[in-house]
């Protein structure tokens, strides 16, 4: 599991980013990938994997959950 935070995420639209703290790499994260909701400047966990677009987060969980 990464450890982040949640950079931007737009509820309405349903995705927005994280940024892996070790590294600062940005990850799209789409609603679907949400464990817990989040909002921005949360501390989270999570997964990567290949999306059509790219590496995207998924299994996103507030660390404080």
């Amino acid at each position: 599991m990464k450890e982040g935070t949640v950079k931007f995420f737009n509820e309405t639209k349903g995705f927005g980013f994280v940024k892996e703290t070790a590294t600062n790499q940005e990850y799209f994260v789409h609603v679907s990938g949400l464990v817990d909701q989040v909002r921005e400047n949360d501390e989270i966990t999570f997964e990567v994997v290949q999306g059509r677009k790219g590496l995207n987060a998924v299994n996103v969980r507030l660390v404080n959950n």
